[in-house]
């Protein structure tokens, strides 16, 4: 779907636009309910109060337009995203806004960023993925799953 070299190229756009998106979810979100913050801390996020949600009635592409048609093509993002996790950031679609299912996978994906040390480190591996194995088999993916699944039980 896309080469060595294009994945080169959209990287760091896609960094500036999660970055950006960050900026504004931390802004202009709420912090994690007592419950929320529960789950963050039993899934090991180190720093839980640093996490925003956002709700959002749709979640937006990028309008950088390598970059929106990278979205678009990948199905990353698309008008049926229910959650985005940006780092310290979440965008939560309005029809979901309050399952908790969803919040704790996306608390999942925090957790990796964490782990994987920022923006950089944490989507050149998972956007990897999503566009090597798919995004459902994805590694990352996956993982949030069975986060999921353990604490929702």
């Amino acid at each position: 779907m896309f080469t060595p070299q294009q994945f080169e190229i959209l990287l760091p756009l896609a960094c500036a636009w999660a970055e950006e998106q960050e900026r504004t979810i931390l802004r202009d979100g709420v912090p994690l309910t007592a419950e929320q913050m529960g789950d963050a801390k039993s899934i090991g996020i180190i720093h839980p109060e640093r996490v925003r949600l956002r709700v959002v009635d749709e979640i937006a592409l990028p309008e950088h337009p390598p970059l929106r048609t990278a979205a678009e093509m990948t199905g990353l993002i698309s008008p049926l995203t229910a959650g985005l996790t940006l780092r310290y950031g979440i965008f939560i679609q309005a029809d979901s806004w309050g399952e908790r299912r969803l919040v704790v996978h996306e608390l999942a994906h925090v957790a990796q960023y964490e782990r994987f040390g920022g923006f950089l480190p944490f989507l050149e591996q998972y956007l990897h993925e999503c566009l090597t194995i798919g995004y459902p088999a994805a590694p990352l993916e996956q993982e949030a799953k069975r986060i999921e699944n353990e604490l929702c039980r």
